[in-house]
């Protein structure tokens, strides 16, 4: 009969060997824990609050309290930010390398106090995408239907963030937040990824959009449409070579319909529609369009046939 102790531990002197945790083991710098999704999805929270007030948290806001509600939000999350900010800068550090505290807590100031900075451009830029969102879609009664409602506004207020974080250097942090995103709406963009103004997604499920992906203004997607890579080259070990461009370029005005897969680093020109279900691995003009078995009708070029 088999001794539940024993049995323990012989597991815990397999499970704690260094053969076994190549790779898989993270070791804190000096008591910094890994960056914490809970800590995250909360500072999120209070980013949508502050982006959109009253929409996202608290709701009870008028403009006479507004100043008052905004500097509360923002005051917890620039706390939650350097401190999440600071364990990603830990986190990308060698295990063996020495440094100071002081210097990982500074810099992880510096970023925080940036992003506060960007905010307001930020709002500007989503203010572009609830726009779009609203034009776009015949069904959205009002922005604040768009705000409320939409998944593609929860999801590029957590893309847009992360951006920024991703520009500044932070590691770990922006995949974080937008796999937050990625989680609860089925939208999947890489932080690395460039996105310009006045941008939307109809619908939103099973939309990906790969980390070296440039997309223009005015750019509308349907649901379940991908912007991935066509291959990965190898380096001389077999080994796929990361950090090239391999994603698309979409230009101004693109329309790209549901289910379509675009791959490779091509470049679909402006203003050109690329229609449902379609696979596109070549570059593909400006006013270009593509359809498979569609008639056009009216409305279809302005992004409302479906």
């Amino acid at each position: 009969m088999n001794n539940i102790s024993d049995t323990i531990n012989t597991a815990v002197e397999a499970l704690s060997s260094p053969e076994s945790l190549e790779g898989l083991f993270h070791q804190v710098h000096d008591n910094v824990p890994l960056p914490s999704n809970a800590a995250l999805d909360e500072m999120m929270g209070l980013a949508r609050g502050i982006l959109f007030p009253g929409y996202f948290g608290q709701s009870k806001v008028t403009q006479d309290t507004i100043k008052y509600h905004i500097g509360v939000a923002l005051e917890r999350f620039s706390r939650l930010l350097k401190k999440q900010v600071m364990a990603g800068l830990c986190f990308c550090l060698d295990k063996d390398a020495e440094f100071a505290v002081a210097d990982v807590r500074a810099k992880s100031q510096e970023i925080t106090c940036e992003i506060v900075r960007r905010l307001p451009r930020m709002r500007e830029i989503l203010a572009t995408d609830v726009e779009a969102a609203y034009n776009g879609d015949p069904a959205a009664t009002s922005f604040g239907e768009i705000i409320s409602c939409y998944p593609v506004i929860r999801t590029l207020t957590n893309y847009r963030l992360a951006h920024e974080l991703h520009l500044l250097g932070v590691p770990l942090i922006p995949r974080m937040i937008s796999e937050l995103a990625h989680s609860e709406t089925g939208i999947d963009i890489h932080p690395a990824a460039e996105i310009g103004h006045h941008f939307t997604i109809d619908h939103g499920t099973g939309v990906v959009i790969g980390a070296t992906c440039i997309i223009g203004n005015n750019v509308k997607l349907y649901q379940g449409v991908t912007l991935g890579a066509l291959s990965f080259p190898l380096d001389a070990d077999g080994n796929p070579i990361k950090g090239i461009p391999r994603h698309p370029i979409l230009g101004n005005d693109v329309i790209v319909y549901s289910n379509a897969t675009i791959l490779g680093r091509i470049t679909i020109g402006d203003r050109s529609v690329i229609g449902a279900n379609r696979w596109v691995t070549d570059n593909i003009a400006p006013d270009t369009k593509i359809y498979k078995n569609v008639k056009m009708t009216r409305g279809f070029e302005n992004g409302y046939g479906i």
